[in-house]
């Protein structure tokens, strides 16, 4: 399902190291022709200095063993320049190595070390990034925060550790560089408010892949994407992002009272971008459409298999799993049974089925399971074959209660708007 392949949209706000994967993952899944993925492997490797991988895939695509000129030619340029990078940042490396010399900061008197010498350790770590070295990388430009002054130069150099991080599959840590990034581009003193959209968009970008990894990272994506200066960069330059907020607050059964906000916002981004994920809950939240809904679900499932970030396989045995796809679905089924029953008191059993995208025993057992377990107000009558609901009638006190925690909620973010708008005029 190509139609609903979002690496087009993604890949320019990443790194071009960071869209491997996802070549890889499109590769495995054939979800295009294996010749375009190498051609654009080849394209994306030709800005690098991984030439030996290149080399490798130029053999690949057109089954010969002949070595292109060019390609031949930058691969002694990448070694001259490695070289002479290596031998430029010798002095500081060495320093770097000597525990009690770094403790004494004996910078200028043995180790003749100054700024040259630590923009050199900057140059050989992004080249060392830009070879595939990504643990060199990461080390070299962590030393190299510790010891640069240049606020820009420091800030680049935490993106390029954040990649490596990502590339290394170093959820933990990379999680850490991500939220060290957002308070640096959140702060009051960051470039312009351009600049802060952008790098915000690129900051939810790269996050992807360490949501979709990280044990927590399903919920650490709705607090960073439904925070409303993130929700509004979405919503301004990159709505396509709405698909992964939906399919966390979907499976995310702690977060449900943030789904009537998201909803409203799913309204209005409609027409601005159409998914299989989004059009699911306006079918089964803004127009009660279940016929609708159940077809969306089917798209979803394929929507999710062929996603790099959704899409990630278990290894169980000899079968592989798709773990996020199987709690969709459950909870997808959930949403349009609890949907159903509060419009309708009495339920045929012979509807649900379908409704449910399940066979007939599959959809009773599943509605036994669910009364049993969620407290469910229902009882099923097997003779007549029908589900009846229980009238639930709204707790004022409760409404009272949720209405109260609204407008509170409303009246902190106007506070924070109006200080922040004041801090503003006064700095000018």
């Amino acid at each position: 399902m190509a139609t609903y392949d979002l690496t087009p949209r993604i890949a320019p706000n990443l790194d071009r190291h960071l869209v491997f994967p996802l070549l890889e993952f499109l590769q495995e899944r054939e979800l295009y022709p294996d010749e375009q993925i190498l051609k654009s492997k080849i394209e994306l490797l030709s800005k690098t200095n991984m030439v030996d991988y290149a080399v490798d895939i130029h053999k690949s695509l057109y089954h010969t063993e002949d070595v292109p000129r060019d390609m031949v030619e930058r691969r002694a340029e990448v070694v001259a320049r490695l070289k002479a990078l290596e031998e430029a940042a010798v002095p500081l490396v060495s320093f770097l190595q000597n525990a009690n010399a770094v403790q004494q900061q004996m910078f200028n008197d043995r180790y003749q070390i100054g700024l040259e010498q630590i923009e050199e350790l900057y140059q050989y770590a992004k080249f060392q990034f830009e070879c595939g070295n990504y643990s060199g990388a990461a080390d070299y430009l962590y030393q190299y925060r510790a010891l640069c002054t240049n606020s820009e130069r420091s800030l680049s150099a935490l993106w390029g550790k954040l990649a490596a991080e990502i590339l290394m599959q170093n959820w933990d840590i990379a999680f850490e560089e991500l939220n060290m990034l957002k308070e640096i581009i959140d702060s009051k003193s960051y470039a312009s408010p351009l600049n802060q959209l952008q790098s915000r968009i690129w900051l939810m970008h790269w996050s992807l892949f360490i949501f979709f990894n990280h044990d927590d990272g399903r919920t650490h994506i709705i607090d960073l994407f439904n925070q409303d200066k993130y929700l509004n960069a979405i919503q301004t330059n990159a709505p396509h992002l709405l698909r992964y907020l939906a399919t966390a607050l979907i499976v995310n059964k702690r977060r449900r009272t943030q789904f009537k906000d998201f909803i409203k916002v799913i309204q209005q981004e409609q027409y601005a971008f159409k998914d299989p994920i989004i059009e699911f809950l306006t079918c089964v939240y803004v127009n009660y459409d279940f016929d609708g809904a159940q077809k969306k679900m089917r798209e979803c499932e394929e929507v999710i298999l062929n996603d790099p970030f959704l899409g990630k396989r278990v290894e169980e045995g000899s079968f592989s799993t798709v773990p996020l796809r199987d709690e969709f679905l459950e909870n997808a089924r959930l949403f349009i049974f609890e949907t159903y029953c509060r419009i309708h008191q009495r339920i045929d059993m012979g509807v649900l089925p379908e409704k449910l995208n399940l066979n007939y025993e599959e959809a009773e057992s599943w509605i036994v399971n669910l009364i049993t377990t969620s407290k469910l107000p229902a009882k099923i009558d097997s003779k007549s074959g029908t589900v009846f609901m229980e009238p639930n009638h709204p707790n004022v006190y409760q409404q009272i209660i949720d209405h109260t925690k609204a407008l509170s909620g409303r009246t902190y973010k106007l506070v924070n708007q109006l200080l922040e708008k004041s801090q503003t005029q006064a700095a000018r």
